[in-house]
């Protein structure tokens, strides 16, 4: 269906990894000192680790809600009070990799790293894979592919950066492939042309939007016609209320494409900061080493922890768990729906979302809801976020504001709908 006559695949991404293994060769890997593995046989003048004895802590004991305890104690505390490799645990990634190989089966995975080989790191949530892939592939005047509407947490990370925004239309099914195409057939060259496109698929934020399986095809089929990178950023995965869940464009990842960032931040807890990163070999590589410069590593602490409760509940448990967690937020979804049909009819407009915690909702007859979030809701104890905040250019005016169902009761939810609907009555037109 998409064609460019005399297209030539990959070079891009070639390209890519040729300056990057150039970055590995520069920074090098691990420094001398921490090199080779350290067997009790060792005697080590080398590390610049703390002594563990001399930490005030003598064990960890984590109640869960079915009655069973995460006791960590010992070598497993002093391992867990210590520095950590920048990858991961090692025992955590081996979980992780089960897990990713059991639900997405990456095409690449067992690839070699030329071949676009597929690898996992683990990050201190998703939040810091999405800062260090953005750093790593793009910079000043480069161009970026997204929705009209993208994560505020995305735009202020490549705002200081300089990146430019190719912005595509998008409905309640998601990304309008024939939109994407066109806009890369017409793009101008006066900039470099994009070489990454960034998209959440599932409950996006903030539009809730959930893209389906054919518009993904399609996508991917795009990415390879212009040698575009994905950045997949999929946070409410575990969050689809559908639970045969879609499958990821790591899953259709024949090329080694696709960089995909996973979190537990909204299934197991938002304050663990634990999130990983799966795609292509070299790619994750360096996003290892800008970790080994910067952050070190995720919390080793918070590794253990949730390694002690994936062995526990198994692969079949988590997700189990995780189908409670989007049952949970289904029925919020349900209230929210009630709450805005009784409260918003011919006031505004609603998609139905198919997962995540938000509800984006277009205000009938504004040209641009700021003001009337920011000062009238506000003025009377009601809290939205205005639609201009998720826009590139968040000067410019939308007429939607994003609402989330996350946290208020039904109770809450009706009383917060209500004042909306009688601040829209109220609103000179």
């Amino acid at each position: 269906m998409w064609s460019r006559r005399g297209a030539a695949p990959n070079f891009r991404i070639v390209i890519i990894v040729i300056k990057l293994a150039k970055v590995k060769l520069h920074f090098g890997s691990k420094p001398p000192s921490q090199a080779g593995q350290v067997t009790p046989d060792h005697v080590s003048f080398a590390g610049g680790c703390p002594n563990p004895d001399m930490f005030p802590f003598a064990s960890v004991t984590v109640a869960l809600k079915d009655g069973r305890n995460l006791k960590i104690d010992g070598d497993l505390l002093k391992k867990s009070l210590q520095y950590g490799s920048s990858e991961g645990l090692p025992e955590l990634i081996n979980w992780l990799k089960v897990m990713q190989k059991t639900l997405h089966n990456p095409p690449t995975w067992t690839n070699k790293p030329e071949q676009g080989g597929t690898e996992l790191c683990i990050t201190t949530g998703s939040q810091e894979a999405l800062s260090k892939v953005c750093g790593m592939l793009l910079t000043n005047d480069d161009t970026i592919i997204t929705n009209s509407y993208v994560y505020t947490g995305v735009l202020d990370n490549l705002r200081p950066m300089g990146v430019r925004f190719l912005t595509i239309e998008s409905d309640e099914s998601g990304m309008l492939p024939a939109a994407l195409f066109k806009a890369l057939s017409s793009f101008q060259p006066t900039h470099r042309p994009p070489r990454v496109i960034y998209i959440v698929p599932n409950a996006a934020n903030p539009t809730g939007v959930t893209l389906t399986l054919e518009r993904k095809e399609l996508i991917y089929q795009i990415a390879k016609e212009f040698d575009l990178l994905i950045i997949e950023d999929d946070p409410y995965y575990f969050l689809q209320f559908n639970k045969s869940r879609i499958p990821s464009f790591l899953s259709l990842d024949t090329d080694g494409r696709v960089l995909r960032a996973d979190s537990f931040s909204k299934v197991l807890s938002a304050g663990l900061r634990l999130g990983f990163l799966t795609g292509p070999k070299m790619l994750v590589h360096n996003v290892i080493l800008h970790v080994q410069v910067s952050t070190m590593h995720c919390n080793m602490l918070s590794q253990v922890l949730v390694l002690q409760l994936l062995q526990i509940w198994g692969l079949e448990g988590f997700l189990e768990y995780t189908n409670k967690v989007s049952d949970f937020y289904q029925g919020q979804r349900d209230l929210m729906m009630e709450s805005a049909h009784r409260w918003l009819n011919g006031l505004a407009e609603w998609n139905n979302p198919q997962g995540g915690m938000f509800l984006w909702i277009k205000l009938a007859g504004i040209t641009d809801t700021y003001d009337l979030v920011m000062r009238k809701a506000r003025d009377n104890k009601v809290l939205f976020v205005p639609g201009r905040a998720f826009l590139p250019d968040n000067t410019m005016p939308s007429p939607y504001v994003r609402a989330s169902y996350s946290l208020p009761s039904q109770l809450q939810m009706d009383k917060g709908l209500k004042i909306l609907a009688e601040l829209l009555k109220n609103v000179e037109r």
